[in-house]
């Protein structure tokens, strides 16, 4: 006999398994050819690994350490 805990376990799992389902069927954009940043070429190995990278591996690093050090004033 199923009581209300289990209940919302199921409903809490098929919520999760629409949002993964909706997460991996979007199509993310073209990969660059250069990088948004800098004007390098971004190698083909990168944007084939990474669908929809827009960023060489030296200005991607450099915008994770801003988007994680930066707190609005």
């Amino acid at each position: 006999m199923a009581d209300w805990i289990d209940e919302s376990q199921e409903y809490q799992l098929k919520i999760l398994e629409a949002q993964i389902t909706q997460a991996t069927r979007t199509q993310p954009a073209p990969s660059a050819f250069f990088c948004l940043d800098c004007d390098t070429p971004i190698a083909q190995l990168r944007r084939k690994i990474i669908p929809g990278v827009q960023r060489c591996i030296e200005c991607q690093e450099i915008e994770e350490i801003k988007r994680k050090n930066y707190r609005p004033v």
